[in-house]
């Protein structure tokens, strides 16, 4: 009995009118944003790569490493970034590089509130959030109600036929009909990404499919929750108001309201704030360190070369002292400021988690590895870089200078000075996340859509079973 309803389920979609026009659209969106993803990713590695040559070229030319005051590292466009952006457009993909000490990053449009950055794009992220939610409320809207006003209701249940297997052949009839029509344009997608020469490796394949089965559950969970409404309204016009209501809800208010009760329930300092603090202390320190330096008198004023290497060794001296006590105080800021707006997207996060749709968000984009966590693995690795860049610098000149001033003193002897090779600069090569790293993150956001599909069939199975058939 339940392979009967759900055949005359698939029948009663796939043979409509807004099917047609529904998979028609859905198509041509899902190309579109693959191919518009592809575009978006080549044009993107060629930024980052001229940029990288850029940052080369501009020490070309110097003959001493003494001169290499800082080194450009860049954030390389991720291939699922360009299907689920999340953030990944809103960090700050370029970061400058000194020996020691903070790392400023450009480029970031979002630095203040990263989690604004979570609701914006329009991506296959967009097209399931928004588009295919949508559709499915088209789909679900008139299952029971839509029956009743038909005829067909009283109809099929002449038959010895169970309520539940009855709602339970709609839910299963109305998601195959959906999923399995969606999953041509998608493959069709892939494939067109693949020509158009974004690379994909198997770990991204699999967390592409991970991605596809998220959405694919969420259109699951908006299907059962029309099928709730409408089994809890006599007329089908009554059941797509609410359903309306209920989608504008969920998708648009929750998860922007959640962030801005969180904006005024938890005050963040701004980037500007801290960093006007650290120049006033930096300034304060230089100001300490200048009486100092105005004081030095070399031991040995015979050997020009002794000279040089007690000064420099004085001055690293100095600056390891300066650096220690400024990196002391931007870690308690960066603390402070850090602890402030873990809290405000604890809060966002927390109230938007109501609305499936957040939780979709969240498991697309760390799926995708564009979630918030994406700079904190960026930050991250790009500190271990600056080790390594400090260490070269130290090998190559004897004294790490970071970014601060550095005085020197040369000697010449006549003979012409060999250019550095800036190929010997160590390479900055970012490790994106393997799915073991991102599913941990995921799987309580696709448990909690899961939930919502289990949660809904069961309110529609409550519902219907005190529904007038007549």
């Amino acid at each position: 009995m339940l392979k009967l309803v759900i055949a005359k389920e698939l029948r009663d979609i796939l043979t409509s009118t807004k099917f047609i026009v529904s998979f028609a659209s859905c198509s041509v969106l899902i190309l579109v944003a693959f191919a518009m993803g592809a575009a978006a990713y080549r044009s993107e590695a060629d930024r980052v790569e001229a940029a990288r040559r850029e940052n080369l070229k501009q020490m070309e030319g110097l003959t001493d490493w003494m001169m290499v005051r800082n080194n450009r590292i860049f954030l390389p466009p991720q291939p699922l970034a360009a299907l689920v952006a999340g953030v990944a457009d809103d960090i700050g993909g370029t970061m400058v590089v000194h020996g020691r000490g903070e790392m400023p990053q450009e480029d970031a449009r979002y630095g203040e509130e990263p989690v604004f950055a979570m609701f914006r794009f329009l991506d296959l992220e967009f097209i399931f959030q928004t588009v295919l939610s949508l559709f499915a409320i088209v789909f679900a809207f008139d299952a029971v109600s839509g029956e009743k006003e038909r005829g067909t209701l009283r109809l099929s249940f002449a038959n010895p036929l169970p309520r539940s297997t009855f709602m339970a052949g709609k839910l299963i009839g109305s998601f195959l009909a959906l999923a399995l029509p969606l999953l041509v344009p998608l493959l069709a997608g892939c494939a067109l990404f693949t020509l158009m020469g974004v690379p994909l490796t198997g770990a991204e394949w699999l967390r592409l499919a991970l991605i596809i089965g998220a959405g694919l559950l969420y259109v699951g969970a908006f299907l059962a929750i029309g099928i709730a409404v409408s089994a809890m309204t006599a007329r089908s016009s009554t059941s797509f108001l609410a359903l309306l209501v209920i989608w504008i809800s969920v998708v648009l208010i929750i998860p922007r309201s959640a962030i801005l009760i969180a904006g005024r329930a938890v005050d963040v300092p701004s980037l500007d704030d801290i960093n006007a603090k650290k120049f006033r202390y930096a300034e304060q320190l230089f100001a300490e360190d200048r009486t100092v330096m105005s004081a030095f008198a070399p031991a040995e004023k015979s050997d020009p070369r002794a000279m040089i290497a007690e000064f420099q060794k004085f001055m690293g001296g100095l600056n390891d002292a300066r650096q220690k006590k400024m990196d002391d105080f931007a870690a308690r800021l960066s603390e402070e400021r850090a602890n402030a707006q873990a809290l405000q997207s604890a809060v966002a996060l927390g109230i938007a988690r109501v609305s499936p749709a957040t939780c979709f968000t969240l498991a697309a984009s760390s799926l995708a590895g564009t979630s918030l966590a994406l700079e904190d693995r960026f930050v991250a690795q790009a500190k271990d870089y600056q080790d390594a860049f400090a260490k070269f610098i130290l090998g190559k000149t004897g004294v790490n200078p970071g970014g601060g001033m550095v005085f020197r003193m040369r000697i010449g002897n006549g003979e012409e000075e060999t250019p550095i090779d800036t190929h010997e600069l160590p390479t900055f090569e970012y490790r994106p996340p393997s799915p073991g790293d991102v599913l941990p993150a995921s799987l309580p956001e696709a448990g909690a859509l899961a939930a919502c599909v289990f949660i809904f069939f069961g309110v529609a199975h409550v519902a219907f079973r005190r529904y007038d058939l007549r």
